[in-house]
């Protein structure tokens, strides 16, 4: 037994030296501190980067719907334009000619239709259908051999655009004789 007490004492005292020697793997308070701080100002760094680039965006995408609203009709107009052009050549003519100057209108209106086609202004002509409240405008009724609320006349055209109603047309409906 005692050579397993000396053994044993052998082993702790051989052990003692070599704890001492080891390196502190551990950080002391002031070092865990300072990394602390480093990666603080690493995240508030990002923060604030993300902070003025997302500002930028915002001050982008507010200048975008600004030029987008500027500018939205610039095609339609420019297309406007040439139909202007056509109207004030045919004023400018002097002729006596009924003829020619009503020829001249009409190429100018068949230009009109053409631009309103191609930006889908569609026109609403609902002689015969069903008053739709939606895209018509009844001013008034009429009796009539058709069916009540049908429309017997237009007054006025009217237009949608993609589908939306730019102006409802103005009509006159039928109403039953009594």
């Amino acid at each position: 037994m005692e050579k397993n007490e000396n053994t044993q004492q052998n082993e702790q005292a051989q052990a003692t030296p070599a704890a001492e020697t080891a390196p502190d793997t551990t950080p002391s308070l002031e070092e865990m501190l300072q990394e602390s701080e480093r990666k603080a100002q690493e995240h508030y760094d990002a923060w604030m980067y993300a902070k003025a680039e997302s500002e930028n965006i915002r001050r982008r995408a507010a200048e975008d719907v600004s030029k987008a609203q500027k500018f939205a009709v610039e095609r339609f107009s420019n297309e406007m334009l040439a139909v202007k052009d056509s109207l004030e050549a045919g004023m400018a003519v002097q002729t006596d000619n009924i003829e020619s100057f009503k020829s001249g209108m009409e190429l100018t209106l068949k230009q009109l239709s053409s631009v309103f086609e191609k930006f889908n202004i569609k026109e609403i002509n609902p002689v015969g259908e069903k008053l739709d409240p939606h895209k018509h405008q009844a001013i008034g009724m009429l009796e009539s051999e058709q069916e009540a609320n049908t429309v017997v006349n237009v007054m006025q055209k009217g237009y949608s655009l993609n589908d939306r109603i730019l102006r409802p047309a103005l009509v006159m409906v039928a109403k039953s004789k009594e």
